[in-house]
């Protein structure tokens, strides 16, 4: 999954021209589900969404995350994040999930959120046509990616490590 987050004062999606989704301060976060995603990349990217610190602290260091601040969220379902655009000048969505496996993540996505925080969770409509707006914080952006599980060198097939994860000591 990938994620591009945003640090806004406020956020809005609407379709057709009316409003769907509002908050105040927290994050807005585009979203794309890619082929080989699953529900682990879904809590994942729940704990770096909850979790990412990019709110100043009182020192004005960026040592808050949305947890912290008591933040909203906004979710936005965006396909084309996961377009491949290393060739030529039409981009490829061979990289993206099939629309009804990326509904689904997606929706699993919005549940796991608003668990986490009731009542502070707003989201577009999946594979809707969207307008969104924002004030962005800073301009505080950044890409989040919860990758799909790979195969460690090692030659040990059942060792797996997350893409995502730091070497040791990092």
């Amino acid at each position: 999954m990938i994620a591009v987050i945003q640090r806004v004062t406020q956020a809005a999606v609407s379709i057709a021209g009316t409003d769907v989704g509002t908050i105040g301060r927290g994050i807005l976060a585009l979203v794309a589900v890619e082929r080989d995603d699953g529900e682990d990349q879904v809590h994942r990217l729940v704990e770096r969404l909850m979790g990412y610190r990019i709110f100043p602290d009182a020192d004005g260091k960026m040592n808050l995350g949305l947890i912290d601040i008591s933040g909203e969220l906004l979710l936005v379902s965006q396909f084309t994040l996961a377009a491949d655009t290393a060739k030529g000048m039409r981009p490829s969505f061979t990289p993206a999930a099939d629309p009804e496996t990326g509904e689904r993540f997606f929706d699993l996505l919005v549940s796991a959120c608003e668990r986490r925080v009731p009542g502070r969770v707003a989201c577009g409509r999946f594979g809707a046509d969207m307008q969104v707006s924002l004030v962005n914080d800073g301009p505080v952006t950044f890409i989040l990616r919860a990758a799909p599980r790979q195969r460690k060198p090692s030659g040990n097939k059942a060792s797996f490590a997350h893409a995502d994860s730091a070497a040791p000591g990092t």
